[in-house]
């Protein structure tokens, strides 16, 4: 048979292709087919029966300037084509799969004639019906019916006899109604235009390497180029954390979009051999999987830092962007760099849970600083890696932390004053001091030089504003983070923390009822979870889960035993961890027992602990508010008496 033209109307098995107007219904119901996917129809269809190879796609879907990686493009618009079509690879009813050739359409292809057009839903076609005029607003189609327009050529047409009151009023209710609905589509027309900024995710660089455990280098460089895209204006750039939640999982674009709320996905592959080095990107926009930018880099491994830059630049160039203030770039030797990606790769972990590995993190910057002494975000790195190691007291003493972790801000900051990293630590080495007004002027400036870090908002809020029970501008900055790190369960941790606090217990439960969904390993949502049952008065479901999580719950299940009656088991968890002062406060308050429960609060105080501020705000400490011993020790380090 003829080859169909570019422009027809064709049927194959019960699907039929408008190419003119880049439509494909089955049995006349419209299947939604996003552009690439549908010109690999079209030339599929334009071929039937016959290979069409990946070079002649590749031809037809992206410009020839334009390098595209395969398997993350055409192999994905295949995919999709599949999926709409209800067809696979293994078992194929339309488009097969020619190992090292290319696919063929393997059902006939007929032409529709012309004057049966109508018959395939021409009113669907015209997104119209009896001829009615149509806007489409959102996701929905009005038709001038529902919005009560007049058509021009009604509205000049002259009348034959005057209208009657109820013909004037109709009249009126439809002038009304129009206007309204104008201002609705106006408003709905603001607020999308507001709500167009660029909102990027930078998925984790495949590692193409056959070196083992060499993934630490495609990730430092997934970190880097998030890093140097978060500080362009009008970019906002979703955290690495949510980015790396999707690693090695086969997640589609629309996928991937939903659960980041973004609108923009940068993806590809490093491959690293000896001292050379490739870098294939894309740039795609999800709401047609249509590529808008990409790039092919194959350089020494010297250049590793320029190619960076050059990514940043090019994607600056096609949004129309400004690189944002004037944040320096770096250029290390290779050695000092690869151990600084290495220690990136163990510091960015959970604390507490993670404490090993972020441990371990430690003696890899100071080896990259010994390479490099000017290496300002080494520093940095072993400001954070101590901050988070003795955000739990359990793992690593505060009062050993603290000066190691403000030696290296200092430094780091010293060598960069514009590394944003180094202010947020900074603003963590403040609160610790007790010095409040210089720990928010540090968090400020960090997101002033970069808006797109997700963890100062939740520093901030856990150790600025909590402790000074500003509990709703701790939801917010907290809220922020998750904007930036939806995906983060140390974001929603904190979250229910705050909501603890506030007693809004029932918040609490959905949330981790919605965690434990995607997570259900989630430690802190399961803790969180019991706490918010032991408050609502449902002891035994709470001690009953506490009892399970075991190490790292044991002031929480102390508690719950005293409030449940039960007083021995609670003094033994007491009496097996004298040395613990966050418990002895957290037991000691359920017990009754204000001067233990207060004299553990003295010693956190005294031990620089990050969440002495914190823990009178928890629930379970709620016998001491008031008490003029526990504000009198509020009072000496800034913080406002809690009644």
């Amino acid at each position: 048979m003829a080859a169909p033209t570019s422009s027809g109307l064709v049927r194959f098995g019960v699907f039929e292709v408008d190419l003119a107007a880049g439509e494909l219904r089955k049995q006349g119901i419209r299947i939604k087919l996003h552009e690439q996917p549908f010109k690999v129809l079209a030339m599929l269809l334009e071929h039937p029966g016959q290979v069409v190879s990946r070079e002649q796609l590749y031809q037809r879907l992206w410009p020839e300037n334009v390098f595209f990686d395969s398997d993350v493009g055409l192999n994905s618009a295949i995919m999709k084509l599949r999926a709409a079509l209800g067809d696979s690879a293994e078992n194929p009813r339309f488009v097969e799969t020619l190992s090292r050739r290319g696919y063929r359409l393997i059902v006939g292809v007929e032409n529709i004639a012309t004057q049966n057009r109508a018959n395939t839903g021409s009113e669907e076609l015209s997104g119209s019906k009896d001829g009615q005029d149509s806007a489409v607003v959102g996701d929905k189609s009005f038709s001038s019916q529902d919005v009560g327009l007049i058509h021009p050529l009604e509205s000049t047409r002259p009348q034959q006899t005057e209208p009657t009151g109820k013909m004037r009023s109709s009249l009126k209710v439809a002038l009304v109604v129009a206007f309204i609905a104008l201002a609705a589509m106006t408003s709905w027309l603001i607020l999308h235009h507001k709500s167009s900024q660029y909102v990027i995710a930078v998925l984790p660089l495949k590692n193409l390497s056959s070196e083992q455990g060499s993934d630490y280098f495609s990730d430092g460089l997934t970190d880097e180029i998030i890093s140097n895209l978060s500080v362009i204006d009008g970019l906002q750039v979703k955290s690495r954390t949510s980015s790396f939640a999707l690693k090695d999982k086969q997640n589609d674009l629309h996928s991937v979009g939903t659960q980041l709320g973004v609108n923009l996905v940068l993806e590809g592959s490093v491959l690293r051999v000896d001292d050379k080095l490739r870098v294939n990107v894309q740039l795609v926009r999800v709401s047609d999987d249509n590529p808008i930018w990409s790039g092919n880099y194959e350089r020494q491994l010297s250049d590793v830092f320029a190619v960076q830059n050059e990514i940043s630049r090019s994607i600056v160039d096609q949004l129309r962007l400004k690189l944002g203030r004037g944040q320096r770039r770096y250029n290390t030797n290779l050695e000092a760099y690869d151990l600084y990606l290495r220690a990136r790769t163990l510091a960015n972990q959970y604390p507490g849970s993670g404490s090993e590995k972020i441990a371990a993190s430690i003696p890899l910057f100071e080896a990259a600083i010994a390479k490099d002494p000017n290496f300002a975000p080494a520093y940095a790195g072993i400001a954070d890696a101590y901050a988070y190691l003795s955000a739990t007291p359990r793992t690593f003493a505060p009062e050993a932390a603290y000066p190691k972790m403000r030696g290296a801000c200092e430094k780091s900051l010293q060598l960069d004053p514009l590394l944003a990293e180094a202010h947020a630590c900074m603003g963590v080495i403040h609160a610790r001091d007790y010095a409040w007004t210089e720990a928010e002027k540090d968090f400020h400036e960090t997101f002033q030089l970069n808006p797109n870090l997700s963890t100062p908002h939740l520093d901030y809020a856990v150790y600025v504003l909590f402790p000074f029970g500003k509990l709703r501008d701790a939801e917010h900055e907290m809220r922020k983070s998750l904007e930036l790190d939806p995906l983060s369960s140390t974001a929603i941790n904190y979250m229910n923390m705050v909501l603890l606090s506030d007693r809004r217990y029932d918040e609490v439960l959905e949330n981790c009822v919605r965690a434990l969904k995607t997570d259900p390993g989630n430690y802190g949502a399961q803790q969180s979870y019991a706490r918010a049952l032991i408050q609502k008065g449902r002891l035994d479901e709470g001690i009953a889960i506490l009892e399970k999580l075991g190490i790292g719950s044991e002031s929480f299940l102390g508690y719950a035993y005293a409030k449940a009656g039960r007083r021995v088991d609670a003094e033994q968890i007491a009496a097996q961890h004298k040395t613990w002062p966050w418990l002895q406060a957290i037991v000691n308050a359920g017990l009754g027992d204000k001067i233990r429960a207060i004299e553990g609060l003295e010693i956190r105080a005294a031990t620089r602990d990050p969440r002495f501020g914190s823990y009178p705000r928890y629930p379970e400490l709620v016998l001491l508010r008031g008490d003029s011993r526990l504000n009198e020790i509020r009072r000496a380090v800034g913080l406002p008496e809690i009644r």
